[in-house]
């Protein structure tokens, strides 16, 4: 009595405007298809991904060993479909990678009543508002009784030789069960959950982020830095050495974009400074690098509840030139920082002061965080 799992995640994430497929957008410390996969895997023996072409290896590398990408069709009808193909479970779930925070007990609660002796079992909460038929004109051509409607969800379950026959005529629909319901079955509708919600907009993944226990309220830090050139000193900047550059004084290795985004997290937090946190009364970060105090940063904040939602730095010097090595100092940057988005920038000051003279360089960084 096997079951497998099939998580339908081909979907463009356009009205997100992310530039990425929606399952691979962040939410808190993790992708949304992540999210479904720690639901599922507790209670499946084998796991499918319907993945977006272009990105299966990227998605396997994501999820790691053990579970199977499959590509993903024109419809999500389409890509269950090519899911389905490869499924062994005499049982199987259909879930959509935007319902990402259904939890496990409800995964649970589906197999159950299958196992008990259901075909087809589809999650579902009450509707709230008022559901009215537009026709044509835009006039209301009835009103719809809400105590008899519901607002269906996933994961839903099936036997898989009946989702297999509903789907051998090749037709499309925005859910399973109105598949099975379209060749004669009977679909049994079970209490869904809040949380089971479909993640389409970002005001949605503000709602997800209250169930994960995130204060949906941003808060934001400024920081800056400023050293002057000295005598011997190799230059890192922006979590890079600069080879044949002349360094900048300072306690630590004078990364000032590194320096400028701690201080812009500890303002945002609240957390004191760069000096109250890695001054010269800390002797132990003497020489330490820029990453270092990154990291350090980092888990300062974490501990005390707070996740980075963005980071932005400006670099302000005539010398050396950011822009040939901007996208390695941004991957620098961001890894130190356990992955967060962070942009980066340079400027000038037209001679003026001590960067525009070419005496030394400086930073200023925005950092926007959100506390759990």
């Amino acid at each position: 009595m096997s079951v497998t799992a099939i998580i339908a995640a081909a979907g463009s994430g356009e009205r997100f405007g992310a530039g990425i497929p929606k399952a691979l957008i962040q939410l808190a410390d993790r992708t949304l298809l992540e999210h479904a996969v720690a639901s599922l895997a507790p209670v499946v023996d084998q796991l499918i991904i319907s993945a977006p072409g272009g990105y299966e290896q990227q998605i396997s590398e994501l999820l790691g060993e053990g579970i199977t990408v499959v590509t993903g069709g024109a419809t999500r009808s389409a890509s269950v479909r090519n899911a389905l193909a490869v499924a062994t479970g005499q049982y199987v779930l259909v879930h959509d990678a935007a319902r990402a925070l259904a939890s496990t007990d409800l995964a649970r609660a589906v197999i159950n009543a299958l196992k008990s002796g259901e075909s087809a079992v589809v999650p579902a909460v009450s509707v709230v508002d008022t559901i009215k038929v537009v026709g044509t004109g835009n006039y209301v051509e009835s009103t719809l009784d809400r105590a008899s409607v519901v607002s269906i969800q996933t994961p839903q379950g099936f036997l898989t030789s009946a989702l297999r026959e509903a789907h051998s005529a090749g037709g499309d629909a925005t859910d399973d069960g109105a598949l099975i319901e379209a060749n004669g079955g009977k679909v049994k509708i079970i209490a869904g959950e809040d949380r089971a919600l479909k993640i389409t907009t970002a005001a949605d993944l503000h709602t997800a982020l209250a169930f994960l226990g995130f204060d949906s309220t941003y808060r934001s830090g400024i920081g800056s830095d400023a050293h002057a050139f000295g005598v011997g000193r190799e230059l890192w900047l922006a979590g890079l050495f600069w080879p044949d550059q002349d360094g900048v004084d300072g306690h630590s290795d004078g990364d000032v974009a590194a320096h400028a985004i701690c201080d812009a997290l500890f303002a945002a937090t609240a957390l004191g400074d760069l000096g109250s946190n890695f001054g010269t009364d800390h002797p132990q970060y003497a020489g330490a690098s820029g990453v270092q105090l990154l990291q350090e940063t980092l888990v300062i904040i974490t501990t005390a509840g707070y996740s980075i939602s963005n980071i932005t730095v400006q670099i302000i010097a005539n010398r050396p030139k950011i822009g040939t090595r901007r996208a390695e100092a941004i991957a620098v940057i961001s890894s130190a920082l356990g992955g967060a988005d962070v942009s980066l920038s340079a400027t000038t000051t037209d001679g003026l002061g001590l960067t525009g003279e070419g005496k030394g360089i400086a930073a200023i960084a925005s950092a926007l965080v959100f506390k759990r």
